[in-house]
């Protein structure tokens, strides 16, 4: 019952992971030096090409993920709980965390995927280890995340015309810390 929400934990991590690798190996700015190993052949396509493929395999995988933990989300027989407590017998990180969060569905029609699985804490303070009761000393904030998600870009209604999309970072919670 609480798979869905480790599953979801671990994209969050395994996306912030992903967009905190540096994009420039050290040392090397954009535009310099050589463009890497080139096929043979008359057309001399890099070999690299083939890893630009890859993250869009990738993407669809990422949405598919995304959609099949909605509709876990959706389809939990667990109820909603808002209450601010830890359960050290669960393995689901959220849970037992001292600042632990749920999860809630982002939805947005102009979005691919519409629908997204987002964090929301269910402490205002953090849960005290020691007595495992809410400390108000303490505040539990959301930790943001960029996801890649495509926006569809309609023309006004007037004017008939084909929507486009375009690939943007969109920010939403995907676990609560505690703070002073």
């Amino acid at each position: 019952m609480d798979w869905p929400h480790s599953l979801l934990f671990l994209l969050a991590i395994s996306i912030f992971l992903e967009l905190s690798q540096p994009r420039n190996p050290k040392g090397k700015r954009k535009g310099q030096g050589k463009s890497g190993p080139v096929a043979p052949g008359p057309h001399q396509v890099p070999l690299d090409l083939v890893s630009r493929v890859k993250p869009y395999a990738r993407m669809e995988e990422y949405e598919r993920n995304l959609g099949e933990m909605v509709a876990q989300l959706r389809n939990s027989s667990e109820p909603a709980k808002r209450k601010c407590e830890v359960n050290l017998q669960l393995w689901l990180s959220n849970k037992r965390s001292l600042s632990p969060w749920g999860y809630s569905i982002n939805h947005d029609p102009s979005r691919i995927p519409e629908d997204l699985p987002e964090a929301r804490c269910l402490c205002l303070g953090c849960v005290n280890p020691f007595t495992m009761q809410e400390d108000r000393s303490m505040v539990s904030v959301p930790v943001f995340s960029q996801v890649p998600v495509r926006r569809r870009l309609c023309p006004p209604p007037p004017r008939p015309g084909p929507c486009r999309q375009r690939a943007v970072m969109e920010t939403i919670a995907v676990g609560c810390t505690c703070i002073f």
